[in-house]
């Protein structure tokens, strides 16, 4: 159990949950299976998952949840799918297409040096489908209604970027992040980078501050009886 719900010193119904959030579900839904079982009010969580993501999503119980900006500030790792030759409106599997390009001949040590060019610092633009707001607005909730607006860039990290399967048109990549940035927008930028529209269609996160996916639990198991904070 201790490597499952991580006991806090604020109170004794106050911990950590790392689950492993399954697809087609978001992390407010995961929050309220978590408050139901536990019959507790107060669930967070720290660092939100898209619906289609699965993986690693820290739940914060009782007074933990005041610490849920500590959760947020560590390194994110994923692993992501790059499908080349089709852009979409939320740059993942879910939106409209917006471009399509057949795929010529893309050498595997070409992709390779252009991985490794997106190391380091850089500058990323929000999607249109973040939570980021815009004069007091979600972007997600513009986006819905059709409205785009200009975003300032952010300052991301890439610390590692290595792939795992060349396998056409889909590449499978592991990225080790700074907080913030967006992989949907990354898998984009890496298919401009290589010449031809692209999205995610694919995003599992691995690890999230100091946790990791070997910690995290399953909601089937979130729902037995013999589970219960510590």
């Amino acid at each position: 159990m201790e490597n499952i719900i991580r006991k806090s010193s604020l109170s004794p119904f106050s911990g950590i949950l790392v689950v492993n959030k399954p697809a087609g579900m978001t992390s407010h839904d995961v929050v309220d299976i978590v408050r139901k079982k536990f019959r507790i009010k107060k669930v967070g969580h720290a660092g939100t998952l898209d619906p289609m993501a699965t993986g690693v999503l820290i739940v914060l119980i009782g007074r933990a949840t005041k610490l849920s900006i500590n959760f947020m500030r560590g390194d994110k790792e994923y692993i992501a799918r790059v499908f080349l030759g089709r852009s979409t409106d939320t740059q993942d599997s879910t939106g409209r297409i917006l471009e399509q390009k057949e795929l010529d001949g893309i050498d595997l040590d070409f992709v390779k040096r252009k991985l490794a060019s997106f190391l380091g610092e850089r500058q990323q633009i929000p999607p249109m489908v973040s939570a980021k707001k815009y004069k007091g607005k979600r972007l997600y909730e513009l986006a819905r209604k059709g409205i785009s607006v200009s975003r300032m860039p952010c300052i991301i990290k890439i610390c590692e970027l290595e792939l795992l399967e060349f396998s056409l048109p889909e590449l499978i990549i592991r990225v080790r992040c700074s907080k913030g940035t967006y992989i949907r927008t990354l898998c984009e930028e890496i298919g401009k980078a290589l010449g031809y529209p692209a999205h995610m269609s694919g995003l599992l996160r691995t690890g999230s501050g100091r946790f990791s996916l070997k910690e995290a639990i399953s909601l089937e198991r979130i729902s037995e009886k013999d589970i219960q904070p510590v």
